[in-house]
């Protein structure tokens, strides 16, 4: 992933980018892969169905989080609390929930920093799913695990979402 000079915060939260938004790690702004029509139609499918099936949360796509003040990510779906209307601005409530869809383009390393941030900040459950492989691995604080069953889980609230609800199987 390119990044360019380093800038304040305050600057980041201010800036829209016509090519899509960019996360923030300690003062530089960093591209995403924004994937293509598979990722896409995924991320799509897991957000409609989050939405349709999941009242007490609401689900956000590609928006700001804050991981912590020099730290911003842009996860492709978060299920996070509902408490009254939605506000302005980045996400600073802990999602229960992140969803990150992988595009040909993402590295590893770059995935496990993601991860990484957010364990730190609390997230109980992080899906990677893998549109091309149509496998997922869950990620909490007790460590991760492949998904070998083809249901997306969590508990505390109970989800369950089978992959056939989201990958094409044509």
């Amino acid at each position: 992933m390119a990044t360019t000079a380093l800038i304040s915060v305050e600057e980041y939260l201010s800036t829209s980018y016509q090519d899509g938004d960019r996360e923030f790690v300690d003062g530089a702004v960093v591209e995403r892969n924004v994937g293509e029509y598979q990722h896409s139609d995924v991320q799509t499918a897991i957000a409609f169905w989050l939405r349709g099936h999941i009242k007490a949360y609401r689900t956000v796509v590609e928006c700001r989080l804050r991981i912590r003040t020099s730290r911003y990510r842009i996860p492709d779906v978060m299920l996070v609390e509902k408490h009254g209307p939605a506000k302005p601005g980045p996400v600073t409530e802990v999602p229960f929930l992140v969803v990150e869809v992988l595009s040909p383009d993402d590295r590893a390393s770059d995935m496990r920093d993601k991860i990484a941030d957010y364990r730190y900040l609390g997230v109980k459950y992080i899906w990677v799913v893998d549109p091309r492989a149509q496998s997922a691995d869950i990620y909490t604080a007790e460590g991760s695990r492949t998904v070998t069953d083809g249901v997306l889980r969590t508990e505390n609230p109970p989800i369950e979402v089978p992959f056939s609800e989201i990958f094409e199987t044509e």
